[in-house]
């Protein structure tokens, strides 16, 4: 079936609407429409816009609180801890992050740990926010129980995502962001959805035995084995232990716990700047350059150049910014009932186009 493409910022007016017709604070929907349409636009979709029914779910159903009182305590010049009051993760997220710019800006770095949060979707809308003002971004977040221990036969750690971004001159920020399985269980949804059949060496069903039918997988596997396997360990002590959150199969799963349940998530989000290591314009010139020599490496196959992390992205944004957003017939019908629903129009927002 043909795609059809939506203007980003039609889409992103759109949700803000509807979220505010469920009593969604508004400061709160910016965020939440904000960092799903980023998302979307550099070609994550697992993690987009695709989940706004969930989310309307979470905040009807009592899990997301769509007002909340935020409570934020500095525990030193660069520290600081930040109650998100079970709000939609989105908010939270990057209002820790602008926090820990704050704390950056006297101090030189900042960091704020983040609890009783929720899904907070791509950790790149976080890191890239504090990379605009010439620091180096990361984020973090722990996830329910959902990868296979290495050696064992069930989940036990999250595929806790990792983000590092930092500025570079002339173009947007270089971007690593990655879970710690080989796919997201969000990205494993969404091949269901789409009746796809899953890469082989991703998942595994409750026997702890590989497979590739995305309705049968209930764990993911790691990357890289041991290797993503620990690493999903050392998100877990900054994510759990540092903000006294709940742990792995502690941890509410999003999609199969009552949406009446609290998911008690955490976030880390730092901040540097780096003129406290290296003067800033000269740092952004040397990683342009670094990135460009990388680019310019020899490829194996001459067809497919060499990337770095995040040129896929920032390709999906260059086309996506002028083409829109492709929704597929499922996502867009399931987006007109919305609409329906909450009296928000979205047919007369945007033309139809096939792809």
């Amino acid at each position: 079936m043909k795609d059809t493409y939506v203007q980003a910022e039609t889409l992103k007016r759109f949700i803000i609407e509807v979220l505010l017709k469920v009593s969604v604070r508004e400061d709160v929907a910016e965020y939440v429409a904000e960092g799903l349409m980023q998302t979307s636009l550099r070609g994550v979709d697992s993690h987009g816009i695709r989940l706004l029914p969930h989310y309307l779910e979470a905040v009807k159903k009592g899990r997301i609180n769509p007002n909340p009182n935020y409570k934020f305590k500095k525990t030193s010049p660069s520290t600081g801890t930040f109650d998100a009051d079970h709000t939609f993760g989105h908010a939270a997220g990057m209002e820790a992050a602008k926090k820990a710019v704050q704390l950056a800006k006297k101090a030189g770095t900042g960091h704020i740990a983040v609890y009783n949060s929720s899904h907070f979707g791509a950790a790149a809308y976080y890191a890239l926010e504090i990379a605009k003002h010439d620091m180096i971004g990361m984020s973090f977040t722990n996830t329910d129980a959902l990868v296979k221990s290495f050696g064992g036969k069930r989940s036990f750690l999250g595929n806790n995502p990792i983000c590092f971004a930092a500025p570079c001159e002339g173009e947007e920020p270089f971007c690593l962001d990655m879970a710690t399985s080989i796919l997201t269980f969000n990205k494993i949804r969404q091949l269901a959805d789409e009746g796809q059949e899953a890469p082989t060496g991703v998942g595994a069903n409750s026997e702890g035995i590989e497979t590739t039918n995305p309705e049968d997988i209930t764990m993911l596997l790691p990357i890289s084995g041991y290797k993503g396997y620990g690493l999903s360990m050392m998100i877990e002590i900054l994510c759990s232990m540092l903000t006294g959150m709940p742990y792995g199969p502690h941890i509410p799963k999003m999609f199969e716990a009552p949406m009446s349940e609290k998911r008690y998530l955490g976030h880390f989000i730092s901040a540097m700047r780096l003129d406290c290591f290296q003067n800033k314009e000269s740092f952004k010139k040397r990683l342009s350059r670094m990135m460009h020599d990388l680019r310019n490496e020899p490829p194996l196959d001459k067809n497919i150049s060499v990337q770095v992390a995040g040129d896929p992205e920032k390709k999906f944004a260059r086309e996506r910014v002028k083409k829109g957003i492709p929704l597929k017939r499922r996502t867009l019908e399931i987006f007109l009932n919305i609409g329906r629903e909450y009296n928000v129009r979205l047919l007369e927002r945007f033309s139809m186009k096939g792809k």
